[in-house]
Formats: C-alpha cells, sequence, structure tokens
C-alpha cells in the first residue's frame, strides 16, 4: 500500500505530503473536511479511501500520499471537529467550566454523531486535540488537587459524555430503523414491564419503580452523572 509505514508512526509527524513532485494538491484539513462531510451523511462505515478520494477528485493511491491509512484518516477527522471546541476564558470557577466543557463536548458529538465510535486514546493527542486539553487544565487551576488528578477528571467527563451520548444516538438510529414509531414501541415494552413487575417476583424493582412519577428527564440524570463526578474530586466535600 502506497505510503503506508513498516513501523509506528503519527501522523501529526509526518510532512502534510510525501514524495516528490510538485506542490500538494490537497491539505489535511481539506481531507479532513470531505472525510467529516461524509461521515455526517452516511455515518462511519462510509468513510473509506476511495470515497474520500471521490469527494476529492483525486484517485485513491494519490490520497495515500497524504494520508497512509484508515486510521490516520480518522485521526485527522477527529481533530477537524476537536476545533469546534470554544477555548473560552476560564472564571475562576472550575465545576461551571468543566460542565461547560461537557456539554459543549455533547454537543459537538450531537453534530457528528460517529465521533464517539472514535473517542479512543489513540486519537487523544492531536493538535486541536491536544489544546482542548490545555484548555480543560487551565479551567482546572483553581482546583487543589496533583495535575495527575486533574487529566483523570478530564478522562471521566469526557468518558460520561461519550457514553451518555453513545446511547443517545444509538436509540434514535435503531428508533428510524422501525417500522413503528418510538412511542408505540415505548408502549409495548412498558406493557411488558409492567406485567413483569405486577407478578410480586421483583419487589425491589417495583419499589423503584413505584416512586418515578413520570418520565425520566434524561438530560437531568446526565447532568447529575457529571455533578457527582466533580463532587468526587471537590476537596471541599471531603
Amino acid at each position: 500500500m502506497a505510503g503506508r509505514a513498516a513501523v509506528p508512526e503519527v501522523i501529526w509527524a509526518r510532512p502534510e505530503r510525501t514524495g516528490r513532485g510538485p506542490k500538494p494538491a490537497f491539505t489535511r484539513a481539506g481531507i479532513a473536511a470531505a472525510a467529516v462531510r461524509i461521515a455526517d451523511a452516511e455515518g462511519l462505515d462510509g468513510v473509506s479511501m476511495r470515497h474520500v478520494a471521490a469527494a476529492l477528485g483525486c484517485g485513491t493511491m494519490s490520497l495515500y500520499n497524504y494520508v497512509p491509512r484508515k486510521e490516520d484518516l480518522y485521526e485527522l477527522m477527529v481533530d477537524a471537529v476537536g476545533a469546534e471546541h470554544e477555548m473560552f476564558e476560564p472564571t475562576g470557577d472550575w465545576r461551571a467550566d468543566m460542565l461547560r466543557n461537557a456539554e459543549e463536548t455533547r454537543a459537538i458529538m450531537y453534530r457528528h454523531t460517529w465521533v464517539p465510535r472514535l473517542m479512543a486514546g489513540v486519537h487523544g493527542f492531536s493538535p486541536n486535540t491536544l489544546r482542548y486539553l490545555e484548555h480543560c487544565l487551565a479551567c482546572l487551576e483553581p482546583l487543589d488537587v496533583p495535575a495527575g488528578t486533574k487529566t483523570e477528571l478530564i478522562a471521566l467527563l469526557n468518558g460520561i459524555v461519550a457514553t451518555y451520548t453513545a446511547n443517545d444516538i444509538a436509540t434514535v438510529e435503531r428508533t428510524r430503523s422501525m417500522p413503528w414509531s418510538e412511542e408505540e414501541e415505548n408502549a409495548v415494552r412498558m406493557a411488558y414491564l409492567g406485567s413483569q413487575v405486577a407478578t410480586g417476583a421483583y419487589p425491589r424493582l417495583a419499589a423503584a419503580f413505584g416512586e418515578q412519577s413520570g418520565p425520566v428527564d434524561l438530560n437531568a440524570v446526565f447532568r447529575r452523572a457529571l455533578e457527582r463526578v466533580l463532587d468526587a474530586f471537590d476537596p471541599a466535600l471531603r
């Protein structure tokens, strides 16, 4: 495969384009933008080197001169959407700032529903991601804990955001594939659940469900999860 290295390497340590010839016709930013557009429209499975090359108007083998591997293409994509983070001036309230960062990350994932699938450590050291991590650490300056603890906090918050958002996205995508409405699906499932709880075989579940006064506010549940993580790291609450 053209341009593929025989040893591990980081795409960011490579020049924009390898090989000889005229001035490069494409940039990483342009390649990433094309891939992001495809992923937004068709999902991550729609992203291929051939598809991206066609969107750019070049041959697949030519694209390998710029991006040696599909994994490198994923890194470019994650970095591209990372630029959407607002690097605001920290307010001095580390909890409020980190909640703001988490909510913004969630919004980015909703705009680009394929992002949670790529939330792995290997994609966590691109230029825009590093800028975001530096921004988070600036927001956490008032928190009197070791730097390693701060990075752990950032990772936990990002993990919660990715997990909750991925579940939301999966639910929406599943609903779209069904021949009936989400309301009809939920009604049937809740009826079955109610019939099972009513047998008396699940007294603890019955008690828990009995405390529910109405539909669950998923946004409120998400916010409480974030708050509980922040509580765990807040020296004032220990």
